[in-house]
Order: C-alpha cells, then sequence, then structure tokens
C-alpha cells in the first residue's frame, strides 16, 4: 500500500483547476463557494480520478464527501452520452438514511452541469419509488447496506457496470452490525472495478475489508484540520463536573450562557434522549429528538425544523446524528463523556467547520474525570474545566442580552412614533426612571427568570479523588447519627470496593465524597452511610445507575444486625 505526504507548504498552494477536473464540476464548485482544495482533497482527487484504490483515514468536517465525489463524477462523464446500460457506475454505501441524503444532494450539487442521476436508497422511503428510479436508469447509487442488499436481492440493482465502489464511515458500519452486509454487496460486484474506504479510525474489522477487497491502494491520514500557528482554536472545548441528577438544571444554565444559535446535545440510549427532549422542553427550550426508533418520516421533519430555525436543540443519540452536516450547527454538547476518545473527536468535528468557530461542552459525572484526562492526552488538546453558571451569572447573562438588544434597536430602529409616550412621562418622572422601567420590561420581556435550583460544585471534589473518606474496617455497627445505613446488593464477590460505592454515590447524586460515612464490604452485599436527609435521593440514584456494569438492589437497611458472609 502507497503513503501519500500530506503536507503543503504555503508556496505550494493547489486549486481545483490543477487536479484536472472538468469545466462543468469547476464551475458548480465556484458557484457553491469553493475557493480551494482541502488537505484530503488535495490527495485523494487525483489518485481516484487515474482509478486507483484508495484508503483514506479522516474525521468528520475534513470535506471527504467532494474527495470521492467528484472523481466518480469525472470518470462518469468520460464514458461520454452514448452509454447505453440503465445500470449504476458507482456505488457509495453508508451507515444512516440522514448521510445517504446528505451524500446525495452533495452529488447532485457537483454534477448538475454533466446530467448526473443520482438516487439514494434506504429504508423508511417506499420502495416502489426506488424501484420506478432503477428502472428507468441510474448512474450512481447512494445506499445503506440493508436496503441495497434487499434490491440486489429483487434484482432490482445490478452492479455488473460497476467502476467504483465507494464505503463511507466504514467504521460506524461495521458497529452497527453491517459487516455480512458489505461482504455481500462487494462479492456481487465486478473484480476489476475500483474500491475506497473512508473510516475514522482504523480497527482491525475495517484493515480486514482492507486486505481483503482493496489492491495497491494509496493510503491517506490526516485529521482535522489543525490550527496556524498563533491562532486560536476553532472549537473551544470546555467541561462541567455535575452530578447525575442535577444534569438537567446545568446543561439550562450553560445553554443560557452559551445561547447558540443551534445545539445538538447527545446522549447515550434513545431512553434518555426522549427524556431529555421532554424535560428540556418542560424548560422553555425549543428541543426535538432524534434516534433510531424514529421513522423516516419523523426525521425528515425533525431536520426540517431545526434547518428551518422552528428549533434550536437537537437530542440525539451518535447512530442517529451520524453523517449530519448543519450549517447554522455552534455548540455541541456531551450529556456523558464519550465512552472513547474517537467518539470524543467525532462528535465535536460537526462544529467548528469551514472557518466557523464553534464550541464543544462536556457534562461529566466525578467518575468520568479520569476519561476527560484520557481524551484530553489522546487529541492533545486541552479541556477547560469550568464551574456551573450560578444564578447570579445568569441575571447578568440576561441583563448583557438586555443591553445587546437594545443597542442594538437603539442604532437602527426609528422612534418618533414613542416620542410622545416619553415627553408625557417626563413631565412627571425623572426621565431616567422613564428608561429605567423601559429596560425593565424589555428585560422581562426577554424570558422567564432563572431557576434557583442549587447545583453542587463537584470541580475541585473531582480533581482530588484520592481524598474520599476512608471506609470503616471494624465490624457492623449503627449508623453515626443524623445517617442511615443503606443495603447495596453487590459485595466483594462482584470485586465492589469503597472507591466504586463513594464513586457511584458521588457521581449520581448531590454527595460529595465528604458526605459519606462509614463503609462495610461483605461477600455479597455493601452497607454505605450516607446523610438521612438524602437517603432516598441516594437509592433513586443507585437503583438507575450501574455499579461495575451491574444494575443493583439499593434500599434501607432492616433494622437489624446484618449476617455477615463467610470468607
Amino acid at each position: 500500500m502507497t503513503e501519500q505526504p500530506t503536507q503543503q507548504t504555503a508556496d505550494d498552494t493547489v486549486t481545483f483547476e490543477d487536479l484536472g477536473l472538468r469545466p462543468e464540476l469547476l464551475k458548480a464548485l465556484t458557484s457553491l463557494g469553493y475557493e480551494e482544495p482541502t488537505p484530503i482533497q488535495r490527495e485523494a482527487i487525483g489518485p481516484l480520478l487515474t482509478g486507483a484504490d484508495l484508503l483514506g483515514q479522516a474525521a468528520t468536517g475534513t470535506g471527504k464527501t467532494a474527495a470521492f465525489a467528484l472523481p466518480v463524477l469525472q470518470r462518469w462523464a468520460e464514458l461520454g452520452p452514448d452509454r447505453e446500460s440503465l445500470d449504476p457506475v458507482a456505488l457509495v454505501l453508508v451507515p444512516t438514511r440522514e448521510l445517504a441524503v446528505q451524500v446525495s444532494e452533495a452529488f447532485h450539487r457537483y454534477g448538475r452541469d454533466l446530467g448526473v442521476r443520482v438516487l439514494p436508497i434506504y429504508g423508511g422511503q417506499p420502495i416502489g419509488r426506488q424501484l420506478a428510479a432503477l428502472r428507468r436508469g441510474v448512474d450512481v447509487v447512494v445506499a445503506t447496506p440493508g436496503r441495497a442488499i434487499d434490491h440486489i436481492g429483487r434484482g432490482t440493482l445490478q452492479l455488473g457496470d460497476l467502476r467504483t465502489v465507494v464505503l463511507d464511515e466504514a467504521d460506524e458500519m461495521l458497529d452497527m452490525g453491517f459487516a455480512e452486509d458489505i461482504e455481500a454487496i462487494l462479492q456481487e460486484t465486478p473484480e476489476q472495478r475500483q474500491t475506497v474506504l473512508f473510516s475514522a479510525t482504523m480497527p482491525s474489522r475495517v484493515d480486514g475489508l482492507v486486505q481483503r477487497y482493496l489492491r495497491s491502494a494509496v493510503r491517506i491520514q490526516m485529521g482535522r484540520a489543525s490550527t496556524p500557528p498563533g491562532e486560536a482554536p476553532k472549537v473551544r472545548q470546555s467541561a462541567y463536573v455535575v452530578a447525575r441528577s442535577h444534569k438537567p438544571a446545568a446543561l439550562g444554565r450553560i445553554l443560557d450562557v452559551e445561547s447558540p444559535t443551534a445545539a445538538i446535545v447527545f446522549c447515550r440510549t434513545r431512553e434518555e434522549v426522549d427524556q431529555l427532549t421532554e424535560t428540556m422542553n418542560g424548560r422553555g427550550y425549543r428541543a426535538e429528538a432524534l434516534h433510531g426508533g424514529m421513522s423516516q418520516e419523523q426525521r425528515d421533519r425533525v431536520m426540517g425544523r431545526l434547518r428551518a430555525g422552528t428549533a434550536d436543540l437537537l437530542v440525539a443519540t451518535d447512530v442517529a446524528a451520524r453523517g449530519l452536516d448543519i450549517e447554522q450547527l455552534t455548540h455541541v454538547i456531551n450529556y456523558d463523556v464519550p465512552s472513547a476518545p474517537e467518539a470524543y473527536v467525532h462528535r465535536i468535528g460537526r462544529v467548528g467547520r469551514a472557518g466557523r468557530e464553534g464550541v464543544a461542552v462536556t457534562l461529566a459525572e466525578p467518575r468520568e474525570h479520569r476519561m476527560l484526562k484520557t481524551i484530553e492526552r489522546v487529541t492533545k488538546q486541552r479541556i477547560t474545566m469550568e464551574k456551573i453558571p450560578t444564578v447570579a451569572d445568569l441575571h447578568a447573562r440576561r441583563l448583557e442580552l438586555t443591553k445587546s438588544a437594545l443597542h442594538e434597536s437603539l442604532l437602527e430602529e426609528d422612534y418618533e412614533q414613542f416620542r410622545v409616550v416619553v415627553e408625557t412621562l417626563a413631565d412627571e418622572f425623572d426621565i431616567v426612571e422613564v428608561a429605567l422601567a423601559a429596560v425593565k420590561l424589555a428585560h422581562e420581556a426577554m424570558g422567564n427568570a432563572p431557576d434557583d435550583e442549587v447545583i453542587p460544585d463537584l470541580s475541585e471534589a473531582a480533581e482530588r479523588p484520592d481524598r474520599k473518606r476512608e471506609p470503616s474496617r471494624g465490624g457492623s455497627r449503627g449508623p453515626a447519627s443524623g445517617a442511615v445505613k443503606l443495603f447495596v446488593g453487590l459485595g466483594r464477590r462482584n470485586g465492589v470496593r469503597p472507591q466504586d460505592l463513594v464513586g457511584a454515590i458521588a457521581g449520581e447524586s448531590s454527595l460529595s465524597g465528604r458526605d459519606i460515612g462509614a463503609i462495610e464490604i461483605a461477600d455479597r452485599f455493601s452497607l454505605v452511610e450516607v446523610p438521612a436527609g438524602a437517603a432516598d435521593e441516594v437509592i433513586d440514584a443507585l437503583r438507575s445507575a450501574t455499579i461495575k456494569g451491574k444494575r443493583v438492589t439499593v434500599r434501607r437497611d432492616r433494622d437489624r444486625a446484618p449476617r455477615r458472609e463467610r470468607w
């Protein structure tokens, strides 16, 4: 496999014309505002135009769609207008329906002066429409693997004339369980095809595909564009340490302070997406849910509202949001710390594109602090630890927004029709008092007062995990004054340690490590002292959490000496 250089000096500026693209493609790129190719476009377009296989390892936001779409269009155009076959010359496989639509739209934009026929095929769309288009003839098919297999099985998608196969987001397709479908599709394609594979990461399963289906491939590897020396990063990255029970309130305050144009909040599960969307709408935000349990019609409606500006907060799972490119997006928020640095890079790659500034915010529970440090080390980018905005911070921010709105209005509006009101009131009140009353009305019209929920500051505790209280080493005893004992149905046989219990309670409830009393760990259960007033909160929090990867039974300990397990 040959390695392509990825460095360009300032004097080696490459244009799209230098890459040998057709005039029709150059015209389309100019009209779309493309000035010069991105690094991956510079390195990929040339080899792809020659028909070489290519392996591209590139993160989200590097311009890889154009990197493979432009060569596919050029090679199709070289066949000439006399091509008689109705079957496609290129097949692009993508993991999600949203990405299929986006890639298809990109092909249409780039090839609009060439008359190329592009068809996206994916589940959730009426298959009759796809069948009719395939019968009429198509040049490029953009498909999810499952629907492609469906059409191949029906005999409605013929791959005998394929010149190019593109596997976009290959790692994501494999993670979603499409490995067998991809292998079956590739076995239906001509042996002499061009194969192009793009993947943000290169796990062994992707490498296996490369070894089996790519021949003498050019390899290109690059991450997100680096920041030029002396310039601030395009994506401002910060994190807040907050207990799970306070996360919705913390998210609301952060949104109030940040005032995003549009934001994606990433959650781990569909249930969490639905629950958080309902919570944020109840708090006055225009939130929309997006996850794999929704129909295509529902998903299309959500994206339409986001792009139209009637929604400003998208709450989504990773898979559902894969491949989304929302131009007005300014903020990405991790409601939980991603389980792997690669997932974090994928998520924040959706902002800070094309020179625009973006913000990435992570809400971390105290026990997730170590994962944040791992992400910093792997990405070589600093994540600034911030304190949750206080009620006073929100009041100050709202006053700042009121002042900005009034300043903008003073510069642009015509107030002559209101002069009589001010002059009449000035006869009775001081003019400053009149202005203050008007500002008060404008301020109150901008929104409700922020909530006064107390959100504990856990940032310092997270920075010093070694200062947690040591457990009691003595035998069973009654709880300390003002405390109750909780029974936790996991013990030494499950590998539970005192720090696991402290971390779980501090991470899932409003308690800090200092609030937790004596801990006794037996073979099959554990006993933990907590303040009596927080017992119900801790029980509810731990019942919805996991310790050592297991759901646990949690209840108040019965008023009797616990039976010690033998060991």
